[in-house]
């Protein structure tokens, strides 16, 4: 996981200084956000823009029309040095750690303690957008993206719901309050706001009374298929839930990517199981996942690719039903699919199969067994998953079984995210091409698949080896 170089927070300047060094189109442009919060505003310039002496006379900011001296700094919350010569922000940046202040210099993020993000207002609420100071054209976008999209009234219906707070402590604390807040701000709000914001609060008060009659929800088990990586496969089922979840019991497989798309108050459980090693046992995570149900909390059961495939859940399932918790399984993207469709073929194709199998290349006894006859005849496919280890296992038998030298094999790692490779190879030269690449992701190998060249061109790293 990627480290933050700026952490984000929202700074009280309700009684804060903020001072400005500058007066010209850099202060001006800091100054129009700057206003909008309760902080005292000093700008300290031997010449002002017409704006900043207006705002001046209007009481709206103290205008002092000289250069920053020592001392005029301390007790300062925030710093900005506006002036747009190096010389002079540069005079502005020591006097500022000297006093103990947080500076910024405008458009220089090398010597900024801090950075303005771009903001998206409805008041009360406030959206900051950074980029680390990388990209601020992308930040505008995204800020005049999530502008059309928030509606009008959204700060209004923040603002009322904001003085109803006190009345919703009367609901448990966590789940119950978060269930209210979601009804309001969903649908209830919304739907009465239409009236005018009168019509708010009388609704606010409805649906407390309604909340407060429910009786508390039970726990209950959604079994998640997280795909194979890449956060924007996921369903949009599989990112409400999430969104919702009390508690997530995640496998070795989930990206920290999709694990960023839970609630930062749920608790995260990883029970990751490698192959030929370290593993948590199927019995601690089946006693686990019952444990968090009956103690009434919503648990999603986070599971790499399609929960349904190679995923032990009907043993998971068995401990629910056993314990009297409700469950719901939500399917997801099978390493399969994603690694085929980054290899350009498709699992079936007419006149070459009419059928492909799914397999393990080892289960809980060691390296798995198959029907190799069958699957050594021509044109035959096969996706194996886990059997990385059991390469020369597999080529073995195949070979055993009349499979031709020539079979195509594709191993594709880390199906769809940035880092996939592919490597094409053959079935004589799979376990010798596979110790070559040093894999060190997951892999699924596709027996009877090459990849098309098309897919070769786009894959980050594709390799053919001899």
């Amino acid at each position: 996981m990627s480290q933050m170089q700026h952490f984000p927070i929202f700074l009280n300047t309700r009684s804060g200084r903020i001072v400005v060094s500058g007066g010209g189109d850099a202060a001006v442009a800091k100054l129009r956000l700057l206003l909008k919060t309760e902080a005292r505003i000093e700008v300290y310039a031997s010449s002002a823009d017409d704006e900043i002496t207006g705002w001046a006379k209007s009481g709206q900011l103290r205008l002092v029309t000289r250069d920053v001296r020592e001392g005029d700094l301390v007790g300062a919350q925030l710093v900005y040095a506006a002036h747009e010569d190096d010389l002079l922000d540069m005079r502005i940046v020591a006097l500022a750690k000297r006093a103990g202040a947080l500076i910024n210099v405008v458009d220089d993020l090398e010597n900024s303690e801090f950075i303005t993000p771009a903001i998206v207002d409805r008041d009360p609420v406030t959206i900051a957008i950074g980029t680390e100071g990388a990209a601020p054209v992308l930040a505008r976008k995204i800020k005049a993206d999530l502008e059309a999209r928030l509606p009008v009234q959204l700060g209004a219906l923040a603002r009322i719901g904001k003085t109803f707070r006190h009345a919703v402590e009367a609901l448990p604390f966590g789940r119950a309050r978060r269930d209210f807040w979601r009804d309001y701000y969903e649908s209830k709000g919304p739907i009465a706001i239409a009236s005018g914001e009168d019509a708010v609060e009388p609704a606010l008060e409805t649906l407390l009374v309604d909340h407060m009659s429910r009786t508390a929800r039970a726990g209950h088990v959604a079994f998640v298929g997280a795909g194979p990586g890449d956060p924007e496969l996921l369903t949009l089922k599989a990112r409400r839930l999430l969104d919702e979840a009390d508690v997530v019991i995640y496998d070795r497989l989930v990206s920290p990517s999709i694990l960023e798309l839970a609630r930062r108050e749920a608790h995260l459980i990883d029970v990751g199981k490698t192959g030929f090693g370290p593993s948590t046992p199927q019995e601690h995570i089946n006693a686990l996942i019952a444990d968090h149900g009956t103690k009434g909390r919503q648990v999603v059961r986070l599971k790499g690719g399609d929960c349904t495939v190679f995923g032990r859940l009907d043993e998971e399932i068995d401990a629910l039903d056993a314990a009297g918790v409700s469950w719901q399984i939500v399917p997801g993207i099978t390493a399969a699919s994603a690694s085929v469709a980054a290899l350009g073929q498709s699992l079936t194709k007419r006149g070459r199969n009419a059928s492909v199998r799914l397999i393990t290349g080892h289960d809980m006894q060691g390296f798995a067994d198959h029907d190799w006859a069958d699957l050594a005849r021509d044109g035959q496919v096969a996706a194996i998953y886990m059997g990385k280890k059991a390469a020369r296992f597999i080529q073995g038998r195949l070979l055993m079984h009349g499979a031709s030298h020539d079979t195509p094999v594709s191993l594709v790692e880390n199906a769809s995210l940035p880092s996939q490779s592919i490597i094409g190879t053959t079935l004589a030269n799979l376990p010798k091409d596979l110790a070559k690449a040093d894999l060190d992701g997951p892999v699924l190998t596709f027996l009877g698949l090459a990849p098309r060249a098309a897919a070769s061109q786009t894959s980050q790293m594709t390799q053919e080896l001899a």
